[in-house]
């Protein structure tokens, strides 16, 4: 039985799930800003004492890689890094658009018509008046590459003309008003990133082998980090 501890802090949302093999055994949620550096460890030792699993009980640790917010990806590689030194155990790597593509595909099922025939672009608030984002198709092919941008009117026009386009994330809320020309712009307006969705994908990676360095591993940060004026110590 493989159990994973997966964690998710790329976006505002802080969370970690253990799982075996692919059922979801624990998780730990919260969308508190700023606090991702504070109650991760304290989500992680919670789930630690409810399940009785401790770091070498584990098989692997997942973590979503990016692209997101530079301190929260900062945050959860660390954390990531430092249970899989204590236990030797292998690190997998997630990213984060294409965990965020399954669960909005898990979302929709059943809310939307001819849900295989449409297209996903999780969205992520890269601030400045730009998204991250990517596309993919329902079996999550990537139809294009992540791309840092700022979303006008004739934004993803070539997809859109031929067909319907999930959005989803916090990223998707903020374009809403120019994506929203389009008939075939859908916007899943509950949905919100989770440790939960890294399961299925790092269950598939771990199977196959195919886990980081983790002396090596650094976050896919997309954009180089810019500093700005201090602000409250966590997630920024």
């Amino acid at each position: 039985m493989t159990k994973i501890l997966h964690i998710e802090t790329a976006t505002q949302i802080c969370s970690v799930a253990l799982s075996e093999n692919d059922e979801i055994i624990s998780s730990r949620q919260s969308d508190e800003k700023n606090a991702h550096s504070s109650i991760l460890t304290v989500f992680i030792d919670e789930i630690f004492r409810e399940t009785g699993v401790n770091v070498h009980n584990l098989d692997a640790v997942s973590v979503s890689m990016g692209p997101g917010s530079y301190t929260g990806l900062r945050i959860g590689v660390s954390a990531a890094k430092g249970l899989c030194y204590a236990g030797d155990k292998p690190l997998i790597a997630i990213n984060t658009l294409e965990a965020m593509a399954f669960g909005m595909i898990k979302m929709a099922a059943g809310k939307i018509e001819k849900i295989a025939d449409c297209l996903f672009c999780p969205m992520i608030d890269a601030r400045r008046m730009e998204v991250y984002s990517a596309i993919f198709n329902f079996d999550l092919g990537k139809i294009r590459a992540v791309k840092a941008e700022i979303i006008d009117e004739q934004s993803f026009a070539e997809f859109l003309n031929q067909s319907k386009i999930v959005f989803a994330g916090d990223g998707a809320e903020k374009c809403k008003t120019p994506l929203s020309a389009s008939q075939n712009a859908i916007f899943l307006d509950d949905f919100t990133p989770s440790a939960n969705y890294l399961v299925s994908l790092a269950n598939r990676k771990f199977n196959e082998n195919d886990f980081e360095n983790v002396a090596y591993f650094e976050p896919f940060y997309l954009k180089d980090f810019i500093a700005g004026p201090p602000k409250v110590k966590g997630l920024i």
